[in-house]
Protein backbone atom coordinates (compact mmCIF):
# COMPACT_ATOMS: atom_id res chain seq x y z
CA UNK A 1 0.00 0.00 0.00
CA UNK A 2 1.49 3.39 -1.13
CA UNK A 3 1.81 6.11 1.59
CA UNK A 4 0.02 9.36 0.95
CA UNK A 5 2.04 12.54 1.52
CA UNK A 6 1.10 14.48 4.60
CA UNK A 7 -0.64 17.85 4.33
CA UNK A 8 2.57 19.61 5.49
CA UNK A 9 4.58 17.98 2.69
CA UNK A 10 1.95 18.98 0.11
CA UNK A 11 2.00 22.59 1.29
CA UNK A 12 5.83 22.76 1.08
CA UNK A 13 5.83 21.23 -2.43
CA UNK A 14 3.23 23.73 -3.63
CA UNK A 15 5.23 26.66 -2.22
CA UNK A 16 8.34 25.52 -4.09
CA UNK A 17 6.39 25.22 -7.31
CA UNK A 18 4.95 28.72 -7.01
CA UNK A 19 8.37 30.19 -6.23
CA UNK A 20 9.86 28.47 -9.31
CA UNK A 21 7.08 29.68 -11.59
CA UNK A 22 6.61 33.26 -10.34
CA UNK A 23 9.69 34.41 -8.43
CA UNK A 24 10.44 38.05 -7.75
CA UNK A 25 9.52 40.46 -10.54
CA UNK A 26 12.47 41.51 -12.65
CA UNK A 27 13.40 45.14 -11.91
CA UNK A 28 12.53 47.57 -14.65
CA UNK A 29 15.43 48.49 -16.87
CA UNK A 30 16.64 52.03 -16.46
CA UNK A 31 15.95 54.20 -19.46
CA UNK A 32 18.94 55.22 -21.56
CA UNK A 33 20.01 58.86 -21.04
CA UNK A 34 21.75 61.21 -23.45
CA UNK A 35 22.82 64.83 -23.11
CA UNK A 36 22.48 67.73 -25.53
CA UNK A 37 24.18 70.85 -24.24
CA UNK A 38 22.62 71.52 -20.84
CA UNK A 39 19.75 69.06 -21.41
CA UNK A 40 19.37 65.49 -20.16
CA UNK A 41 16.99 63.46 -22.35
CA UNK A 42 15.53 60.02 -21.69
CA UNK A 43 15.22 57.93 -24.82
CA UNK A 44 12.15 56.28 -23.28
CA UNK A 45 10.22 58.99 -21.40
CA UNK A 46 7.71 56.48 -20.04
CA UNK A 47 10.53 55.07 -17.89
CA UNK A 48 11.09 58.32 -15.95
CA UNK A 49 9.51 56.93 -12.78
CA UNK A 50 12.87 56.87 -11.02
CA UNK A 51 12.90 60.70 -11.13
CA UNK A 52 10.76 62.56 -8.56
CA UNK A 53 9.88 66.24 -8.93
CA UNK A 54 8.51 69.09 -6.83
CA UNK A 55 7.23 72.54 -7.77
CA UNK A 56 9.00 75.84 -7.18
CA UNK A 57 6.73 77.77 -4.81
CA UNK A 58 6.60 81.14 -3.15
CA UNK A 59 7.16 81.24 0.58
CA UNK A 60 3.74 80.83 2.20
CA UNK A 61 5.08 81.51 5.67
CA UNK A 62 6.52 79.04 8.11
CA UNK A 63 7.43 78.43 11.72
CA UNK A 64 10.99 78.92 12.88
CA UNK A 65 12.00 76.40 15.57
CA UNK A 66 14.95 77.20 17.82
CA UNK A 67 16.35 75.21 20.75
CA UNK A 68 16.56 77.07 24.03
CA UNK A 69 16.92 76.89 27.79
CA UNK A 70 15.16 78.63 30.68
CA UNK A 71 17.34 80.39 33.28
CA UNK A 72 16.77 82.72 36.20
CA UNK A 73 15.75 86.26 35.37
CA UNK A 74 18.93 88.12 36.34
CA UNK A 75 16.98 91.36 36.78
CA UNK A 76 15.12 89.61 39.62
CA UNK A 77 17.93 87.48 41.02
CA UNK A 78 20.53 88.21 43.69
CA UNK A 79 23.55 86.14 44.69
CA UNK A 80 24.40 86.87 48.29
CA UNK A 81 28.06 86.91 49.34
CA UNK A 82 29.16 88.44 52.68
CA UNK A 83 31.54 91.38 52.53
CA UNK A 84 33.36 90.14 55.63
CA UNK A 85 34.60 86.79 56.81
CA UNK A 86 33.16 84.85 59.71
CA UNK A 87 31.70 81.62 61.05
CA UNK A 88 28.07 80.66 60.46
CA UNK A 89 26.13 80.79 63.71
CA UNK A 90 22.55 80.46 62.55
CA UNK A 91 20.58 79.79 59.33
CA UNK A 92 16.98 80.98 59.25
CA UNK A 93 15.78 79.84 55.79
CA UNK A 94 15.80 76.70 53.65
CA UNK A 95 15.76 76.10 49.90
CA UNK A 96 12.27 76.94 48.67
CA UNK A 97 11.58 79.45 51.42
CA UNK A 98 9.71 82.59 50.41
CA UNK A 99 11.50 85.67 51.73
CA UNK A 100 10.75 89.38 51.88
CA UNK A 101 13.13 92.20 51.07
CA UNK A 102 15.38 92.75 54.09
CA UNK A 103 14.53 89.41 55.71
CA UNK A 104 17.27 87.67 57.70
CA UNK A 105 18.87 84.66 56.00
CA UNK A 106 21.76 83.78 58.34
CA UNK A 107 23.94 85.17 61.14
CA UNK A 108 27.76 85.06 61.11
CA UNK A 109 30.12 85.64 64.02
CA UNK A 110 32.57 88.00 62.33
CA UNK A 111 35.83 89.37 63.77
CA UNK A 112 36.11 91.40 60.57
CA UNK A 113 32.86 93.14 61.39
CA UNK A 114 34.06 93.76 64.94
CA UNK A 115 37.16 95.39 63.51
CA UNK A 116 34.98 97.55 61.26
CA UNK A 117 33.03 98.64 64.36
CA UNK A 118 36.25 99.52 66.17
CA UNK A 119 37.48 101.50 63.17
CA UNK A 120 34.22 103.43 63.06
CA UNK A 121 34.38 104.30 66.79
CA UNK A 122 38.02 105.35 66.51
CA UNK A 123 37.26 107.53 63.51
CA UNK A 124 34.40 109.21 65.37
CA UNK A 125 36.62 109.90 68.38
CA UNK A 126 39.35 111.38 66.20
CA UNK A 127 36.74 113.50 64.46
CA UNK A 128 35.58 114.86 67.82
CA UNK A 129 39.13 115.69 68.89
CA UNK A 130 39.86 117.36 65.56
CA UNK A 131 36.65 119.43 65.87
CA UNK A 132 37.62 120.60 69.39
CA UNK A 133 41.16 121.45 68.26
CA UNK A 134 39.76 123.46 65.37
CA UNK A 135 37.54 125.49 67.72
CA UNK A 136 40.51 126.35 69.95
CA UNK A 137 42.63 127.29 66.99
CA UNK A 138 39.85 129.48 65.62
CA UNK A 139 39.71 131.45 68.86
CA UNK A 140 43.48 131.81 69.02
CA UNK A 141 43.64 132.78 65.35
CA UNK A 142 41.01 135.44 65.90
CA UNK A 143 43.11 136.81 68.77
CA UNK A 144 46.20 136.93 66.56
CA UNK A 145 48.06 134.33 68.60
CA UNK A 146 48.11 131.52 65.98
CA UNK A 147 49.60 131.97 62.52
CA UNK A 148 47.45 131.48 59.42
CA UNK A 149 49.49 128.44 58.39
CA UNK A 150 48.89 126.62 61.66
CA UNK A 151 45.17 127.42 61.60
CA UNK A 152 44.84 126.11 58.02
CA UNK A 153 46.68 122.92 59.01
CA UNK A 154 44.23 122.38 61.87
CA UNK A 155 41.31 122.94 59.46
CA UNK A 156 42.68 120.32 57.07
CA UNK A 157 43.10 117.78 59.86
CA UNK A 158 39.52 118.36 61.00
CA UNK A 159 38.18 117.86 57.47
CA UNK A 160 40.25 114.68 57.07
CA UNK A 161 38.98 113.29 60.38
CA UNK A 162 35.39 114.04 59.41
CA UNK A 163 35.83 112.28 56.05
CA UNK A 164 37.34 109.20 57.70
CA UNK A 165 34.51 109.05 60.24
CA UNK A 166 31.91 109.26 57.47
CA UNK A 167 33.69 106.54 55.47
CA UNK A 168 33.86 104.18 58.45
CA UNK A 169 30.21 104.84 59.34
CA UNK A 170 29.04 104.16 55.79
CA UNK A 171 31.03 100.92 55.63
CA UNK A 172 29.61 99.81 58.95
CA UNK A 173 26.07 100.61 57.83
CA UNK A 174 26.59 98.77 54.56
CA UNK A 175 27.77 95.63 56.33
CA UNK A 176 24.54 95.46 58.31
CA UNK A 177 25.96 93.95 61.49
CA UNK A 178 24.96 94.29 65.13
CA UNK A 179 26.69 95.88 68.07
CA UNK A 180 27.82 92.52 69.48
CA UNK A 181 30.00 91.85 66.43
CA UNK A 182 27.58 89.47 64.70
CA UNK A 183 26.96 89.95 61.00
CA UNK A 184 23.49 89.40 59.54
CA UNK A 185 22.94 88.24 55.97
CA UNK A 186 19.71 89.70 54.56
CA UNK A 187 17.90 89.33 51.25
CA UNK A 188 17.97 92.54 49.19
CA UNK A 189 14.78 91.56 47.36
CA UNK A 190 11.63 89.50 47.78
CA UNK A 191 11.61 86.07 46.18
CA UNK A 192 12.40 82.40 46.73
CA UNK A 193 15.62 80.87 48.06
CA UNK A 194 16.74 78.61 45.21
CA UNK A 195 20.30 77.91 46.42
CA UNK A 196 21.88 77.56 49.84
CA UNK A 197 25.60 76.83 49.99
CA UNK A 198 26.38 77.00 53.71
CA UNK A 199 25.97 74.91 56.85
CA UNK A 200 26.16 75.77 60.55
CA UNK A 201 29.78 76.26 61.64
CA UNK A 202 31.06 76.96 58.14
CA UNK A 203 34.05 79.33 58.10
CA UNK A 204 33.73 81.83 55.28
CA UNK A 205 36.40 84.13 53.84
CA UNK A 206 35.57 86.56 50.99
CA UNK A 207 38.95 86.02 49.34
CA UNK A 208 38.22 82.30 48.91
CA UNK A 209 35.69 82.96 46.13
CA UNK A 210 33.40 80.07 45.22
CA UNK A 211 29.63 79.88 45.11
CA UNK A 212 27.42 82.51 46.77
CA UNK A 213 26.02 81.52 50.14
CA UNK A 214 22.44 82.15 48.97
CA UNK A 215 20.69 82.72 45.66
CA UNK A 216 17.31 84.42 45.86
CA UNK A 217 15.16 84.93 42.77
CA UNK A 218 11.64 85.75 41.69
CA UNK A 219 10.62 82.58 39.77
CA UNK A 220 7.45 84.15 38.36
CA UNK A 221 9.57 85.48 35.50
CA UNK A 222 12.26 83.49 33.67
CA UNK A 223 14.77 84.34 30.99
CA UNK A 224 14.89 82.34 27.77
CA UNK A 225 18.26 81.77 26.08
CA UNK A 226 18.23 80.79 22.39
CA UNK A 227 21.01 79.94 19.95
CA UNK A 228 20.02 81.14 16.49
CA UNK A 229 21.86 80.73 13.20
CA UNK A 230 22.94 83.64 11.02
CA UNK A 231 20.21 82.71 8.52
CA UNK A 232 17.56 83.29 11.20
CA UNK A 233 18.77 86.75 12.13
CA UNK A 234 16.25 88.66 9.97
CA UNK A 235 13.34 86.94 11.77
CA UNK A 236 14.55 87.83 15.27
CA UNK A 237 13.71 91.27 16.61
CA UNK A 238 13.30 92.73 20.08
CA UNK A 239 9.63 92.72 20.99
CA UNK A 240 8.83 89.69 18.79
CA UNK A 241 6.36 87.30 20.44
CA UNK A 242 7.29 83.63 20.67
CA UNK A 243 5.67 80.37 21.74
CA UNK A 244 7.40 77.65 23.72
CA UNK A 245 7.07 73.88 23.57
CA UNK A 246 8.14 72.07 26.73
CA UNK A 247 8.57 68.30 26.79
CA UNK A 248 7.14 68.07 30.30
CA UNK A 249 3.85 69.66 29.10
CA UNK A 250 3.33 68.14 25.62
CA UNK A 251 -0.18 69.52 25.02
CA UNK A 252 0.52 73.12 25.99
CA UNK A 253 2.24 76.19 24.62
CA UNK A 254 3.76 78.93 26.74
CA UNK A 255 4.18 82.51 25.60
CA UNK A 256 7.19 84.79 25.75
CA UNK A 257 8.81 87.78 24.09
CA UNK A 258 12.27 88.50 22.70
CA UNK A 259 14.14 91.23 24.59
CA UNK A 260 17.63 91.19 23.08
CA UNK A 261 19.41 89.82 19.99
CA UNK A 262 23.15 89.49 20.45
CA UNK A 263 25.65 91.59 18.52
CA UNK A 264 28.26 88.83 18.32
CA UNK A 265 28.42 85.65 16.21
CA UNK A 266 30.18 82.76 17.92
CA UNK A 267 33.15 81.95 15.62
CA UNK A 268 33.00 78.23 16.41
CA UNK A 269 29.28 77.45 16.22
CA UNK A 270 28.29 80.43 14.01
CA UNK A 271 25.31 81.07 16.27
CA UNK A 272 23.91 84.23 17.85
CA UNK A 273 22.70 84.39 21.45
CA UNK A 274 19.11 85.59 21.78
CA UNK A 275 17.47 86.42 25.12
CA UNK A 276 13.76 86.53 25.89
CA UNK A 277 11.48 86.63 28.90
CA UNK A 278 8.75 84.14 29.82
CA UNK A 279 6.01 84.85 32.42
CA UNK A 280 5.74 82.06 34.98
CA UNK A 281 3.07 83.11 37.46
CA UNK A 282 2.04 79.53 38.28
CA UNK A 283 5.73 78.49 38.59
CA UNK A 284 5.24 75.38 36.46
CA UNK A 285 8.30 76.21 34.39
CA UNK A 286 11.65 75.65 36.08
CA UNK A 287 15.06 77.19 35.66
CA UNK A 288 17.32 74.92 33.58
CA UNK A 289 14.49 73.41 31.49
CA UNK A 290 15.17 72.80 27.79
CA UNK A 291 12.50 74.18 25.46
CA UNK A 292 11.77 74.71 21.78
CA UNK A 293 10.90 78.24 20.73
CA UNK A 294 8.43 78.74 17.87
CA UNK A 295 8.44 81.98 15.88
CA UNK A 296 5.80 82.48 13.17
CA UNK A 297 7.28 83.82 9.94
CA UNK A 298 4.98 85.73 7.53
CA UNK A 299 4.74 84.92 3.78
CA UNK A 300 7.36 86.49 1.51
CA UNK A 301 8.12 86.71 -2.21
CA UNK A 302 11.03 84.28 -1.88
CA UNK A 303 11.05 81.15 -4.10
CA UNK A 304 11.55 77.88 -2.25
CA UNK A 305 12.42 74.34 -3.30
CA UNK A 306 13.14 71.21 -1.27
CA UNK A 307 16.74 71.00 -0.14
CA UNK A 308 17.19 67.75 -2.09
CA UNK A 309 16.65 69.61 -5.38
CA UNK A 310 19.90 71.60 -5.04
CA UNK A 311 23.29 69.95 -5.39
CA UNK A 312 26.80 71.34 -5.35
CA UNK A 313 29.48 70.75 -7.98
CA UNK A 314 32.71 72.57 -7.19
CA UNK A 315 31.58 75.96 -5.92
CA UNK A 316 28.40 76.16 -8.03
CA UNK A 317 24.90 74.96 -7.08
CA UNK A 318 22.58 73.39 -9.66
CA UNK A 319 19.07 72.07 -10.13
CA UNK A 320 17.40 70.04 -12.88
CA UNK A 321 14.22 71.66 -14.23
CA UNK A 322 11.65 69.46 -16.01
CA UNK A 323 10.73 70.87 -19.45
CA UNK A 324 8.64 67.83 -20.39
CA UNK A 325 8.40 64.23 -19.29
CA UNK A 326 11.80 62.72 -20.00
CA UNK A 327 13.43 66.08 -20.86
CA UNK A 328 15.33 68.06 -18.19
CA UNK A 329 17.51 71.15 -18.28
CA UNK A 330 20.45 71.72 -15.95
CA UNK A 331 20.53 75.21 -14.45
CA UNK A 332 23.02 76.99 -12.22
CA UNK A 333 21.24 78.72 -9.34
CA UNK A 334 21.97 81.10 -6.49
CA UNK A 335 20.82 79.62 -3.20
CA UNK A 336 19.87 81.49 -0.05
CA UNK A 337 19.23 80.32 3.51
CA UNK A 338 17.81 76.90 4.37
CA UNK A 339 14.93 76.38 6.78
CA UNK A 340 12.59 73.50 7.62
CA UNK A 341 13.84 71.27 4.79
CA UNK A 342 13.49 73.95 2.09
CA UNK A 343 16.00 76.34 0.58
CA UNK A 344 15.52 79.77 -0.93
CA UNK A 345 16.49 80.21 -4.59
CA UNK A 346 17.60 83.76 -5.37
CA UNK A 347 18.10 83.25 -9.12
CA UNK A 348 17.84 80.45 -11.70
CA UNK A 349 14.23 79.22 -11.45
CA UNK A 350 10.68 80.58 -11.78
CA UNK A 351 7.56 80.00 -9.75
CA UNK A 352 5.62 76.94 -10.91
CA UNK A 353 8.55 75.15 -12.57
CA UNK A 354 9.23 71.59 -11.51
CA UNK A 355 12.63 70.55 -10.22
CA UNK A 356 13.98 67.05 -9.68
CA UNK A 357 14.33 66.12 -6.01
CA UNK A 358 15.21 62.43 -6.46
CA UNK A 359 17.48 61.06 -9.15
CA UNK A 360 19.24 64.33 -10.00
CA UNK A 361 22.61 63.01 -8.90
CA UNK A 362 22.18 60.13 -11.35
CA UNK A 363 21.53 62.51 -14.27
CA UNK A 364 24.53 64.70 -13.52
CA UNK A 365 26.87 61.76 -14.16
CA UNK A 366 26.12 61.96 -17.91
CA UNK A 367 27.43 65.54 -18.28
CA UNK A 368 31.04 66.09 -19.29
CA UNK A 369 30.88 69.88 -18.81
CA UNK A 370 28.57 71.96 -16.65
CA UNK A 371 27.34 75.57 -16.93
CA UNK A 372 29.64 77.83 -14.96
CA UNK A 373 32.38 75.19 -14.72
CA UNK A 374 35.69 75.25 -16.62
CA UNK A 375 35.97 72.72 -19.43
CA UNK A 376 38.18 69.71 -18.89
CA UNK A 377 41.23 69.57 -21.22
CA UNK A 378 41.13 66.90 -23.89
CA UNK A 379 43.17 63.80 -23.15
Amino acid sequence: MKRQPTSLALTFTLALALAACGGDPEPAKEAAIKTEGDHAILSEPDKADFLKTASVEKDQGSTLRLPGRLVWNEDRTVRIVPQVGGRVQKITVEIGSNVKAGQMLAILSSPDFGQAQADARKAQAEQQLARQALERQRELHAAGIVADKDFQQTQAEAISAQAEAERASRRLAGLGGASDGSYTLRSPLAGVVVERNLNPGLEFRPEQGGDPLFVVTDPTSLWLQLDASEADLAALKAGEKISLLVKQYPNERFSGVIHHVGDFVDPTTRTIRVRGEVPNQDRRLKGGMFVTALIELPPTQALLVPVAAVFLVGEQRYVFVEEATGRYILRAVQAGPERNGRIEILAGVKEGEKVIIEGNLHLIKFFKTLPGQPKQPAK
